[in-house]
């Protein structure tokens, strides 16, 4: 039987491409930048970007891409680079954005398991504000991403449902006030642990991810056309079926910690 293949690069890697894409210094502790990513703003022909917007669909594996790879095509027509990555253990939703937005691995930013506390160690939201930045969080309430970076010099748009939040990061886009903005969707994820995730429902939920990375993608080229903007597909962990059809995450394997990021410079 053949040894479990995991991604080379580490999604620790991301938190510190991020930062010099914008220019800026990265967290304290941050590992050293992917240098997938950093190619992608160097084959641009431009030094840096003004803007980011990071969509974070949960739970969506690299194997999703590999079976529904059709589904993909509006998050494909935006971007120039798939980037795989290894999510980190236990690969949870506030582990592993702990982990993407500090650049440091779990037992260094503190969360270890599905807790959800505030992190306090320097993560990319701090170096942004350090910079001069502006970041922006829109999240569903309750959820990993609206509570693990609270209590920053920053703003968050919590909200009950998804439909909410999508509609709210459509109106940033268009204000154009924000230099860094971080839209979070649980869709997928919970319907993938209600319905398998190769369920209808939930493939139903994964073409509504890809859908609205296009409208966020196309409200960008419409509303930031004076900046160079750096937009990214980035999941935080995989999934995988267990007993009973239902889906689940969180263990050492492959269809939990392979995960296909996606990025490009718009306009």
């Amino acid at each position: 039987m053949n040894d479990p293949v995991y991604n080379q690069y580490s999604l620790d890697t991301l938190c510190a491409a991020l930062a010099q894409a914008m220019g800026i210094e990265k967290p304290a502790q941050a590992a050293a930048p992917n240098p997938l990513l950093t190619a992608v703003v160097q084959n641009a022909g431009i030094r840096t970007v003004d803007r980011i917007l990071m969509y974070n669909p949960d739970a969506i594996a690299l194997w999703l891409y590999q079976k529904y790879t059709d589904f993909y095509l509006p998050v494909l027509k935006h971007t120039s680079i798939a980037l795989p990555l290894a999510s980190v253990m236990p690969s949870v939703t506030p582990v592993c954005f702990g982990t993407m937005y500090t650049g440091a691995q779990p037992q260094i930013h503190g969360i270890r398991s599905y807790t959800k506390p505030v992190i306090r160690i320097d993560t990319l939201f701090d170096a942004l504000i350090r910079a001069g930045k502006r970041p922006a969080i829109v999240s569903t309430a309750g959820d990993s991403l609206s509570v693990i970076f609270l209590e920053r010099e920053m703003d968050y748009y919590i909200y009950d449902t998804v439909d909410e939040v999508n509609a709210k990061a459509l109106e940033l886009i268009e204000a154009d006030e924000y230099d860094f903005i971080v839209v979070y969707n649980a869709n997928y994820d919970a319907t993938m642990h209600r319905n398998a995730p190769e369920g209808e429902a939930s493939l139903r939920a994964l073409s509504e991810n890809m859908q609205t990375f296009d409208r966020l993608a196309e409200a960008v080229k419409t509303h930031w056309r004076g900046h160079k903007t750096l937009i990214g597909f980035a999941p935080d962990h995989g999934c995988h079926e267990i007993d009973g059809g239902l889906g689940s995450h969180g263990l050492d394997m492959p269809e939990d910690l392979n995960i296909l990021h996606f990025y490009g410079i718009l306009p």
